[in-house]
């Protein structure tokens, strides 16, 4: 193989030029592709942070997927051996839900309560590990202990051991009329998320649930179900239904959550095709470039062909120097971009402390940072993009180059 264009292409790339202009254009064609590649790759590491977020996050509160009886489960107890042997379950929780108005003397909020084992709610959720205070296991049957949001707390004006008011839709019908059931019950715990979750979401013991609900001691409504692989919850949850007996209803987190995936999935998505065509603009700079460069060689390129290289060979020359430009710029740009993305919720959260500020607010947000997530397919879609786009610059202008005519170059020389 013969490297002389190689070797030309190289120290043409290398060699100062008499012409400024045409290093200006070269430096700005690098600095556009570095910063084309590395904001690329800073932006689509959020995106996969908050991805990342709101799958541990909100889809570890919420179920993977849940078996609802009608209006209970019958036989709950050995429904749960059964579920939690089937392939791919992780664990199993019984659970009992109700939309109720929660009433303190500060303030009136609404809110879905759960009724939880917390022992077994636990294997099922991650709000054991966002206790802000009290704990779970606080929850004893009888005593109408609640564990609350901390946002939700702090908008009913409620701090442990005071008295919540829980009002269901469900009424009482009595000699005095008919009248909404209402319980009390005694703040035993807060939970913090950082999620929308903590503003809606409290437990209480699963057995005064069930009383609250007018069940018998023993009745839940459903089965809370995790899986090892969440994205197989969908299929999965039906095989269970299949084999349970009984005229159950399912539903799984597509149904409740995914509308979340499916706009960052999209963000993600569209946000990338608009900064790829920052990589594409600064890549297409190569051609001005290079047509600059080839009319300012065309005496170099006459004498080369007169010395015997051919036209294949001059066009190599220059797309040799092009992508040169273009993995330099890219190189930068992958250092530059992985740096960034490794370090940018250190980075923000520094500024945050500096100008006393802070960019995500935990009470707007489900999160109350800005997280980054690197995946390297996503560095080896952007790096070969962009070295796609360069060879694809590089084509043209090195084709003028090798269509020179050394006797038309050399006429007025």
């Amino acid at each position: 193989m013969n490297l002389l264009p190689v070797k030309i292409g190289l120290r043409y790339a290398r060699a100062k030029r008499a012409n400024h202009f045409i290093s200006f254009i070269s430096f700005s064609s690098i600095a556009g592709i570095a910063l084309g590649v590395a904001v690329l790759i800073t932006v689509l590491s959020v995106m996969n942070g908050f991805d990342r977020e709101l799958r541990e996050r909100i889809l570890g509160m919420v179920p993977h997927a849940t078996l609802w009886g009608n209006p209970t489960l019958v036989d709950w107890r050995e429904t749960v051996d059964q579920v939690s042997e089937m392939p791919g379950v992780k664990a199993v929780a019984p659970h009992i839900q109700a939309q109720v108005m929660f009433q303190s003397a500060r303030g009136v909020h609404g809110a879905l309560l759960n009724g939880v084992q917390p022992d077994l709610e636990n294997k099922v959720s991650i709000i054991s590990n966002h206790m802000t205070s009290g704990s779970l296991e606080d929850l004893r049957s009888g005593e109408f202990g609640i564990v609350l949001g901390e946002q939700l707390a702090r908008m009913l004006g409620v701090r442990m051991g005071d008295k919540v008011t829980a009002l269901l839709p469900k009424a009482n019908v009595s000699i005095a009329g008919i009248t909404p059931t209402l319980k009390r019950f005694t703040l035993v715990g807060t939970f913090k998320v950082g999620a929308e979750l903590d503003s809606s979401f409290a437990y209480i013991n699963i057995q005064d649930a069930a009383r609250l609900k007018r069940y018998d001691q023993d009745d839940v409504e459903a089965l809370r179900i995790s899986f090892d692989d969440l994205f197989k919850a969908p299929d999965l949850i039906w095989d269970i239904a299949r084999a349970v007996p009984g005229q159950n209803k399912v539903s799984d987190w597509t149904r409740t959550h995914g509308n979340l995936f499916q706009a960052i999935k999209m963000e993600k998505t569209m946000i990338g095709l608009l900064l790829l065509l920052i990589v594409a603009v600064a890549a297409f700079n190569i051609v001005s470039t290079l047509v600059m460069v080839v009319t300012d060689k065309r005496t170099d390129i006459a004498i080369l062909r007169t010395m015997g290289l051919t036209s294949s060979q001059v066009m190599a020359v220059f797309v040799v120097q092009g992508i040169f430009i273009g993995l330099l710029g890219t190189l930068i740009g992958l250092v530059l971009g992985v740096t960034a993305a490794l370090n940018v919720s250190d980075v923000i959260a520094w500024i945050e402390q500096l100008l006393g500020i802070q960019f995500l607010s935990g009470d707007v947000y489900f999160i109350s940072y800005l997280p980054s997530q690197l995946e390297w397919s996503d560095v080896r879609f952007i790096v070969g993009c962009a070295f796609v786009m360069t060879v694809l610059a590089t084509l043209y202008p090195a084709w003028r180059a090798s269509k020179v005519e050394p006797a038309e170059a050399l006429r007025y020389e």
